[in-house]
């Protein structure tokens, strides 16, 4: 997620694209009469946007800000939301194997006062909650299950950091740390941690992005021969080990969400291609240089399908034309695979994209967006949107976003149940 956020990691795949064939709420907030006003309101959709921490990326602007101006910023983009007559964000909470709440099993995120497990002095996931739902949004927790740091060194992690405690928890790849999905007791214990957040707070949903095994990096292999020699059993290959890995995790966490918290939606925002038709005929007509399936080793179609998750948001970060991964091929191949499933197909938006001179000639118009939206009203099965992120749509510098508000979001909306 530039610097190791969603927005890198999308343009590395593109650049491959054509290569294969609790703190008191505060005062009343400007938003909060939007609550009354979406139960007046005749349109369930999502509207949701991303609120990114990895990095400072949407916020905290930097590190080491007052409780009181980091609180600030964050309401700040609550408003925006409501302004732009959202309905959901979904709010990054567990960028690096950290916590941005008062976690018993994780060390304080580093992103909130630069130092990892130092305290803010405040509870960031609880405000946000509560300020969320002062404003009429539903407020998702976004976690990265497995990323443990954007560095490969264990000793700058905190003292008390689990990936210390268990090295050969461990592996290193790309110049970053992760944990292994392929052993059993990592996955037990990253969904302890992301569990102990669903069951302080009344979240209305727990999302993941589309992380899981980590994106390829040419010349070097993940690490986890020795996981499959003792775990690997019964298994026609190391990637159908892998996918297993990761439909396990997608299955226990979503039995572990209904348990604790029965309301709470489950939804998870991958890569957007599944697979190219040129790999598996069910596949799109795509020529991605990535494939979810095959790289990340996330089924991200049997997820829909088998009816695990309760929405999916794939992130079509492409304009519509665009010759190897066209949004207007994949939204109906995506609509179709949600046909008839109990999941709830909602697409991703690169609003980051919208006025990047670098993006190609799409994206210099700021109308892109809204014609992505047209476009996809003509597919029932697609419930919403969710914008990449909250950054631009509170600065909006290319107006794109005050575009699909005329176009599109002239009414408020109830969020999806």
């Amino acid at each position: 997620m530039g610097r190791v956020t969603r927005r890198a990691f999308t343009a590395a795949a593109l650049s491959t694209l054509a290569a294969a064939p609790g703190a008191a709420a505060a005062p009343q907030p400007p938003g909060a009469s939007t609550a009354a006003r979406q139960r007046r309101a005749a349109v369930t959709e999502m509207r949701g946007m991303w609120l990114a921490t990895v990095n400072n990326r949407d916020w905290p602007s930097r590190t080491g800000l007052s409780a009181a101006r980091q609180r600030g910023e964050l309401t700040a983009l609550l408003d925006a939301a409501v302004r732009r007559r959202l309905t959901t964000v979904m709010f990054q909470v567990r960028p690096a194997a950290d916590a941005l709440w008062p976690s018993p099993y994780e060390p304080w995120s580093q992103f909130l006062t630069g130092t990892q497990g130092k305290d803010p002095g405040w509870d960031p996931l609880g405000t946000a909650v509560k300020e969320a739902h002062a404003r009429g949004l539903q407020l998702h927790a976004w976690f990265n299950p497995y990323r443990v740091a954007l560095h490969a060194d264990p000793s700058r992690l905190a003292a008390s950091h689990p990936a210390r405690k268990h090295p050969d928890w461990v592996v290193p790849y790309g110049g970053q740390l992760y944990y292994n999905p392929g052993l059993p007791e990592v996955r037990a214990f990253v969904q302890k941690a992301m569990l102990d957040a669903v069951r302080r707070y009344p979240v209305d949903g727990v999302h993941f992005d589309d992380y899981f095994y980590p994106y390829p990096v040419a010349g070097r292999s993940f690490d986890d021969a020795a996981a499959y020699r003792r775990h690997g059993a019964g298994f026609a290959s190391r990637a159908a080990w892998r996918r297993d890995n990761i439909d396990r995790l997608v299955r226990e966490t979503a039995a572990g969400i209904r348990r604790i918290r029965p309301g709470a939606r489950f939804g998870i925002s991958p890569f957007g291609v599944w697979r190219n038709a040129s790999t598996d005929k069910r596949g799109s007509a795509t020529r991605a240089g990535i494939e979810a399936y095959d790289d990340l080793y996330a089924d991200t179609r049997r997820w829909v399908r088998e009816g695990w998750v309760d929405y999916i948001v794939p992130q079509l970060y492409w304009s519509i034309g665009q010759s190897a991964a066209d949004y207007a091929t994949l939204v109906p191949w995506w609509a179709k695979v949600a046909r008839g499933s109990r999941t709830q197909l909602y697409v991703g938006e690169a609003l980051y994209r919208a006025g990047d001179a670098t993006q190609g000639a799409a994206w210099r118009d700021p109308g892109e967006l809204s014609r992505h939206l047209t476009l996809a009203k003509k597919y029932p099965q697609v419930r919403g949107h969710v914008f990449f992120a909250a950054k631009e749509v509170a600065a909006d510098p290319a107006g794109a976003m005050a575009r699909v508000v005329a176009d599109h979001y002239r009414k408020p909306a109830k969020p999806p149940l």
